[in-house]
């Protein structure tokens, strides 16, 4: 079986927090609401929109959270247009990624962005044709139900065995542990890292470098 390492995107190969927060910031106050805090939007980062706008408005109705997933995606849209989306590259991804393919991973990416955001951004870093495999909240319900893991194994043609999910928050590392993969967390994105331990992380690594150092001492076969 392929051994697969796959990566969430946003906090994890991207720091695109600021992005995230302007577009939320715009999108409640073009419904005349109070935008959520900026820690506050960091926690839902890697949940669909639809569920994002939930957690953050459990008090609003379906509708209301139909209307500001749809506002998001326009203002996010509209400030990509205008030049205000940076979604940088974590330091040391762009090696870390060369040294994992060397040692023989494919790799994936499970994202609550969009296909486009999704492409757009991996475009835009020269990555995009790294990744066998690439599976987004446009195509599966949101982190933490593994169906966009499941789906990124059978695309790779591996096996939850052979598979890491690295990630930086908990609906990364609780994915991974429903589907039966190895939760590996990154400490640079938007949870802390006794809540990626917390949720199932098998460990929580601090740099890039160290990333692939971990994932070349696994057993060959296993993830």
């Amino acid at each position: 079986m392929n051994r697969l390492a796959l990566f969430d995107c946003d906090g994890t190969l991207v720091d695109s927090q600021a992005s995230i927060c302007r577009a939320m910031t715009a999108c409640f106050e073009e419904h005349d609401l109070t935008p959520p805090d900026r820690a506050a939007t960091r926690r839902i980062v890697g949940l669909s929109l639809p569920e994002a706008m939930r957690t953050l408005l459990p008090e609003g109705e379906a509708a209301l959270h139909d209307s500001l997933t749809q506002s998001y995606k326009q203002a996010f849209f509209r400030h990509r247009e205008q030049g205000l989306v940076g979604e940088p590259l974590f330091d040391g991804l762009a090696d870390a990624l060369d040294a994992l393919e060397a040692q023989g991973w494919l790799l994936g990416v499970a994202t609550g962005k969009s296909d486009r955001g999704l492409r757009f951004c991996l475009e835009h870093h020269g990555i995009h044709m790294r990744f066998v495999t690439l599976q987004t909240a446009d195509r599966h319900p949101s982190k933490p139900h593994p169906a966009m893991l499941h789906a990124a194994i059978a695309e790779a043609g591996g096996s939850p065995e052979t598979t890491v999910m690295i990630g930086d928050t908990s609906f990364d590392m609780m994915m991974a542990v429903s589907g039966g993969a190895h939760a590996l967390g990154v400490g640079w994105g938007y949870h802390a890292p006794e809540e990626l331990r917390a949720a199932g992380a098998a460990e929580v690594v601090g740099t890039a470098s160290a990333l692939v150092d971990y994932l070349h001492a696994l057993p060959p076969g296993s993830g």
